[in-house]
């Protein structure tokens, strides 16, 4: 059977297109997967409101992605349409959702972030990974999810978050990349007692979403996303140090420039590619592989 989900994030929408398998439980076939960094979330931590100019950018995306939709046959009124952190964090999300209800048939529901954990883990997750032996981070522009057949957890940190917060120069200053540095160890510690207690060991972690699959592009010296070549590459603490220092001495127009780097990106992974370095190393694990698979995958067969 044909659905589509959105995903709509702080920095991102995410429209997938794909057959989902109702045995199994899982997509079968992915018909379209589409990713447009629209940055809705833009100003959100300070202004706790979404702006005219990202809610202009996430509407016309959105206009295109029911084009979309009606092209394969499906009424975008059924889309599983999501919407996470930077929504949650705003006073005036209702009203823009009826907006787009209005103008595109997209009917959002505002996800928590319990449930954005555990449907991130469900759809984050390869063919063949072993629910029971996998963790899962999800790297947001305004949260980051842990998740863990065991329950997941919620972090008010994230790319455009902490880019806004923390790192103001361009390039950054040392003291603004040592402010980050410390603010996401700060968050970390009470996941070090609580949720990686209760990850079994021997665990490996999973990341998913733009921070990681964009690092990941980076270390194999992509020309161009190919998620084939992406997935269950793995990347090391020492991986994730060396970039995450890396991307500090440079100029976002200098990272725009690096293989693999989105453009539009380049702004805030510094701050993703910080709190995906610290996470892999404060709760313990040596490594992270990487899935471009997410929420989206996990939302398709809610009805």
């Amino acid at each position: 059977m044909l659905r589509s989900s959105i995903d709509l994030g702080t920095n991102t929408c995410l429209l997938l297109l794909g057959e989902w398998d109702s045995s199994t439980r899982s997509v079968k076939r992915v018909v379209g997967d589409y990713s447009t960094i629209v940055r809705l979330g833009e100003g959100v931590d300070k202004n706790r409101s979404l702006g005219e100019a990202p809610r202009k950018r996430t509407l016309d995306c959105l206009k295109t992605y029911a084009e979309h939709v009606e092209k394969a046959g499906l009424d975008p009124k059924d889309t599983v349409a999501v919407a996470t952190s930077s929504v949650r964090d705003s006073n005036n999300g209702a009203e823009f959702f009826a907006q787009i209800a209005k103008e595109t048939g997209f009917q959002f529901r505002l996800l928590s972030g319990d449930d954005e954990a555990k449907y991130t883990f469900l759809g984050g997750l390869l063919p063949g990974m072993n629910p029971e032996k996998c963790a899962v981070i999800d790297i947001g522009g305004g949260s980051t999810e842990f998740m863990s057949i065991t329950g997941g957890q919620s972090i008010d940190m994230g790319s455009v978050r902490f880019t806004e917060r923390f790192l103001k120069s361009d390039p950054a200053t040392s003291a603004e990349f040592e402010a980050c540095v410390q603010a996401t160890n700060h968050l970390l510690e009470p996941l070090v007692q609580g949720w990686r207690k209760r990850v079994a060991p021997g665990t490996e972690l999973v990341a998913v979403a733009g921070t990681a699959t964009t690092l990941a592009a980076w270390q194999a010296r992509l020309p161009h996303f190919d998620a084939a070549k992406i997935d269950q590459l793995s990347l090391s603490v020492k991986d994730l140090y060396a970039m995450a220092t890396e991307l500090g001495k440079l100029s976002v127009s200098e990272r725009a420039r690096l293989p693999g780097m989105e453009a539009k990106r380049a702004d805030v992974i510094l701050a993703g590619a910080i709190i995906l370095w610290r996470s892999v190393e404060v709760l313990g694990f040596s490594s992270c592989r990487i899935s471009s698979r997410g929420l989206r995958y996990g939302i398709l067969g809610i009805h």
